[in-house]
């Protein structure tokens, strides 16, 4: 009873109510509410906090950034099953408005991570040349995953959220996360624009993944990994996080002698043998289960595919 005391007092609020309807639609920053309900941040803030504490959103830091989404499933399902019944007798004369104006915030978005784009991406295009074409590494990638549908899948280090692009639509539920706040502004324009609702972003560190042992039944590392300081350990958390019979793919480089790339594009490693991945695959439990070698550029792509030992995960059912 306390339950739906507190939750029935949190929505006796028109502001709330349309603050609620809106996070259904994308995760959208303190300020970005403001700007779609026309009011003032504090006062925002404080119809989001008591949101919040009926558990009926969840805000979480982004860099200098506030980002609320909707909360757990189990508090919040059962709320949107009434408003969308009640929406059938009277409709919201605020629907029509609000959608109008998050229109807007998506093109904000859309326009700002443009720009930033354009101003980084040189070192983009310097590092992509040297390879063979990103289309084709895609299409492997997509080879090696398969077509089965996935449950849960994270992208670690998603960047402008590509992997997501790809491989969300497969998923029930996907996973992007980065350092970077600016990366995870232009993948949340990116995805924004494409629709994919099931894909959720979150700032975290690829060496303390923001998900419980076991969670996910995929998870990809694509072009991270010689970023890392300790490549083991990043592989040895993707472990943890998947279920027996999960798999992890890895996309980088082969081992190579290019010692400009430490400094001009803070490369730690300089790409990865078959042997040291292998290894680092079985020191945390996982089974190499596919190597390609994708050839044709100064670098040689690799793609490393394991799967964590144990029964092997059940397949989603395509809906």
């Amino acid at each position: 009873m306390t339950i739906a005391l507190d939750i029935f007092r949190a929505l006796a609020d028109t502001t709330r109510l349309r603050i609620l309807a809106l996070l259904r639609s994308m995760e959208l920053s303190v300020g970005e509410l403001a700007q779609v309900l026309g009011q003032s941040q504090p006062r925002v803030s404080r119809h989001v906090k008591i949101l919040c504490d009926a558990g009926l959103a969840e805000r979480r830091k982004e860099g200098s950034w506030v980002f609320v989404g909707v909360g757990a499933e189990t508090r919040v399902a059962p709320v949107l099953a009434a408003l969308d019944g009640w929406a059938v007798i009277e409709p919201d004369h605020w629907a029509v408005a609000d959608v109008a104006r998050l229109a807007a915030v998506r093109a904000d978005r859309a326009a700002s991570a443009a720009a930033w784009f354009e101003g980084n991406a040189g070192q983009w295009d310097a590092i992509r040349s040297l390879h063979i074409a990103e289309s084709e590494v895609e299409a492997a990638m997509s080879a090696v995953l398969g077509d089965a549908p996935i449950g849960q899948l994270i992208d670690i280090g998603t960047g402008t959220g590509r992997m997501l692009e790809l491989f969300a639509g497969r998923a029930k539920a996907a996973l992007g996360i980065d350092r970077s706040s600016e990366m995870l502004r232009l993948a949340r324009a990116k995805l924004s624009e494409r629709g994919l609702v099931n894909a959720e972003l979150r700032q975290a560190d690829l060496y303390a993944l923001p998900l419980g042992d076991g969670a996910a039944d995929a998870a990809i590392i694509h072009h991270v990994l010689h970023f890392a300081q300790q490549p083991g350990a990043a592989i040895a958390e993707a472990a943890r996080v998947l279920s027996p019979g999960g798999r992890l793919l890895i996309a980088d480089f082969a081992a190579h002698d290019r010692e400009e790339l430490r400094t001009k594009d803070a490369h730690t490693r300089l790409g990865f043998s078959d042997e040291q991945i292998t290894g680092w695959f079985e020191a945390c439990g996982l089974a190499p289960a596919r190597t390609e070698t994708l050839e044709g550029g100064e670098l040689t792509v690799k793609l490393w595919l394991g799967r964590k030992i144990g029964s092997p995960v059940k397949e989603v059912k395509a809906a």
